[in-house]
Formats: C-alpha cells, sequence, structure tokens
C-alpha cells in the first residue's frame, strides 16, 4: 500500500524574518497619520487666533526703529503676514489642493523686489514666521493635548522643510524680478541715451534725461567716441575718482560711445581720464552747454576720432585736430585739394617723396623752426632748407604765404588722413 506524503501549506516557505519589518513600517504609517491629525488639529485652533498671532508676527518683524514706521507700511506688512499664515494653514489642512504656500511665497518674492527691499529683509521675514508659527504650534499642543507633544517632535523636519521651500521659492521669484526689473531699467537708459547721441528728442526728451539718466536738460557735457573693438575698465557710470567726471556708455555695433557730464572738469582731465581707461583710439567732442546739443557733440567726436593715425592708443580732441577734422568731414573736397596740391610728387622716387613730406610735417609741427626740424631729423639745418624750397617748387605755392600755408597743411591733413576719407562719389 503506497504511502502518500502531503506538502507543507506554502505560507511555510515564506521567511519569518520579513514579518517584523514588515509590521515596524506599518506602524511608522500609523504614527505619521496620527502626527499629521494632531498637527491639523492644531492649525484649526490657530487659526482661529490669526489676528492675535500675526500681530505677534509683526512686532517680532519689526526692530525699536522699524515699530515708528508709518501706519500704511504697518498695515501692509500685517496683511501679508495674515495671508502668509492662512496659506500655510491651507497648504496643512489641505495638501490635496496644491502648494498655496509656495504660490503666494513666489507673488510675495515679486511683490518685495518690486518695492526694492533688500532680500535679507525678505529672508528675515520667513525666518521669523516659521519661528512664530512653530512657536504657537507647539504653545496650542502643549496647553490642549501635552501627551501629543511628542508628535510635534516627529513633525517638525517637515514643517521647516516647508518653509525652507518657501523661503526658496520666494528668493527665487526675487531675482527673477530683479533682473527682469533690471533689464527694463537697462533698456529704457539705453533708449533715452540712443535719442540723445542720435539727436532724435523730442520736447519730453529733457525730462525723460533728467528721471532715467539723473541730467538736467542745461550742464556742461561732452561725447567720447571709442573705435570698434576697444574696451572700457569696469565701473564707467561712476564719477571719476578726484575728477567729477560722470560716464555713462553706450555699446553698439559700431563702436562704443559715452556720454560725459564734465562737472567742473576741462577737456584736460577728460582727456587724461579717458587716457587711462582705454586701450585704443577715442574722439573727444567739444563741450556743450545742453542735452539738445548732444548729438551734434556725437558727431563732433566721431569726426575727431576719425583723425587719428596712431595704432595704439591716441586721445583727439576735437578742438587740437580742427584742420583734419575739416578734412575728413569733406571727402570730394580733400581728395581735390590733395591731387591739386601733391599731384606732381606722384611722379618722385618713393623714398624721396616721404621724405619731403616727413621734412614738411615737422616744420608744421615744430612752427615753422627749421633748426628743431633738423635736430629731430638728424640732418643740417640747409637740407632743410633744401627740401622746403623743394616742396615750394613742385606745389607751386609759397609757405611764406599765409594763403599757401592753409592749403599746404589741409593737403597734407588729407594726405596722412586719406584712409580715413572716403572715396568721393563717382571716384576720379
Amino acid at each position: 500500500m503506497a504511502v502518500w506524503s502531503r506538502s507543507p501549506p506554502r505560507w511555510q516557505h515564506y521567511s519569518p524574518r520579513r514579518i517584523p519589518e514588515v509590521a515596524v513600517t506599518v506602524r511608522e504609517l500609523a504614527h505619521d497619520r496620527a502626527d499629521k491629525e494632531v498637527m491639523r488639529r492644531a492649525v484649526r485652533r490657530l487659526s482661529t487666533r490669526l489676528p492675535e498671532v500675526t500681530d505677534r508676527l509683526v512686532a517680532e518683524i519689526l526692530d525699536d526703529e522699524e515699530r515708528e514706521c508709518s501706519a500704511r507700511l504697518r498695515r501692509d506688512l500685517w496683511q501679508a503676514c495674515r495671508s502668509g499664515l492662512e496659506r500655510g494653514i491651507q497648504s496643512i489642512l489641505d495638501p490635496d489642493n496644491g502648494r498655496a504656500d509656495l504660490r503666494w511665497a513666489e507673488a510675495v518674492g515679486q511683490w518685495r523686489a518690486e518695492q526694492g527691499l533688500p532680500l535679507d529683509w525678505l529672508l528675515r521675514l520667513y525666518r521669523v514666521g516659521g519661528y512664530v508659527f512653530w512657536q504657537s504650534v507647539v504653545e496650542i499642543v502643549s496647553a490642549e493635548d501635552p501627551e501629543h507633544v511628542p508628535a510635534l517632535v516627529r513633525y517638525a523636519a517637515q514643517t521647516w522643510e516647508a518653509i525652507d521651500q518657501q523661503s526658496t521659492a520666494a528668493t527665487e521669484a526675487y531675482h527673477r524680478t530683479e533682473y527682469d526689473l533690471l533689464r527694463r531699467s537697462e533698456e529704457r537708459v539705453n533708449a533715452v541715451l540712443d535719442a540723445l547721441l542720435e539727436g532724435r528728442g523730442d520736447g519730453g526728451l529733457p525730462a525723460a534725461a533728467m528721471t532715467v539718466l539723473g541730467l538736467p536738460a542745461q550742464g556742461r557735457y561732452a561725447v567720447v567716441v571709442l573705435a570698434e573693438d576697444v574696451p572700457v575698465r569696469p565701473a564707467p557710470s561712476l564719477p571719476h575718482a578726484g575728477t567729477g567726471l560722470r560716464f555713462i556708455w553706450r555699446v553698439r555695433a559700431d563702436g562704443t560711445v559715452g556720454l560725459v557730464s564734465m562737472g567742473g572738469a576741462g577737456l584736460d582731465e577728460l582727456a587724461a581720464a579717458i587716457g587711462g581707461r582705454i586701450q585704443g583710439n577715442a574722439g573727444i567732442s567739444p563741450v556743450v552747454g545742453d542735452l539738445a546739443d548732444v548729438g551734434r557733440a556725437r558727431w563732433l567726436a566721431e569726426l575727431a576720432l576719425r583723425t587719428c593715425t596712431a595704432a595704439g592708443a591716441e586721445v583727439a580732441r576735437l578742438d587740437r585736430r580742427l584742420p583734419g577734422a575739416l578734412v575728413v568731414s569733406q571727402p570730394d573736397i580733400a581728395h581735390h585739394l590733395h591731387r591739386e596740391v601733391f599731384g606732381s610728387f606722384a611722379g618722385l622716387e618713393p623714398g624721396l617723396r616721404d621724405t619731403l613730406i616727413e621734412t614738411l610735417a615737422c616744420w608744421l609741427e615744430l612752427d615753422g623752426s627749421t633748426a628743431e626740424v633738423a635736430r629731430r631729423l638728424y640732418c643740417h639745418r640747409n637740407t632743410v632748407l633744401n627740401r622746403l624750397r623743394r616742396i615750394e617748387q613742385l606745389t607751386g605755392r609759397l609757405l611764406a604765404r599765409p594763403a599757401d600755408l592753409v592749403e599746404i597743411t589741409l593737403a597734407l591733413n588729407a594726405l596722412r588722413l586719406a584712409e580715413e576719407i572716403a572715396e568721393p562719389a563717382g571716384g576720379h
């Protein structure tokens, strides 16, 4: 007779060691639900005391000096604190309805940034607000449900994590708003500055310049134009130390332009300040007395810049470059004058042509002193005189005749600035 053996029940194959782990998880869930219920009861009671808690929070936030603030500002703070407490309570009592507290925190961060309040003040509000809220909850539970105080210990981490999330949301919104405000402010500054520099302002431009740039309609102003790709050293909008000069720069596709409020400084101080800030060529306009003249000043500064021929850093003041500025401003006449005066130089051997031009340039720069020219060029004074006579023969003009000297001077500027002078229409 066969004996059939039965297999043991399936449940005997399960490890008994897993049963305590499941029991622990169940207990944790039960504790968590119980802790949340203790917290909900406490905040329900807290919601009936909101005016009192709000008063306490406002008193904690305001220090002795701030307590003397206006009634309107105090009401504003009181209402903001109450609204924040209400949103926090709502998120605890109705967690399935989203984080109303975070949405409110973002709104507060944006609001305070628009008001211009410091970020530290906003963070202090959340730090103090979290303390007053938690202290009020502990007081309620200690007084009415003392046996459930241990539940608060277990729930504390969640509460402070939520407060930290609120603070983070407010901070991020503050930074976003601050950036947007700065960008809009910069755009407005650039728009007003462009209108001034391009001379297209209307009757409301002086008022806009006073509001946006902080500049009066009448004052002492100059314009600086930098060559393309010339970097400006930091802090360009601040007064230059010791001079009272204030620079407002505008970086454009065709170069950098600066509007300068001169204060009591002169063009010498401006040229020195510019020379110490840039690594390239710059043109400086004369001083004008009205913001309405800034557009013309910019054009004059551009002419001054076009007279620069050095490869390094050259600062050109228009009042010191008038012949050159006149030449570059009238390219057709400049080309004609250049050919008319120095046309015969084209047939000379290049070395001789360059020597004669160099001698003439030195003679004009050194106020007609042949002795000084000889010293600079390391030659005899008679050699200088011979070269000057040869120049007179080739040009058909006398250096001692004022009218001829003016033509020769302007023609030499046209020759020196040939690359800056546009080819006249139609060519020649």
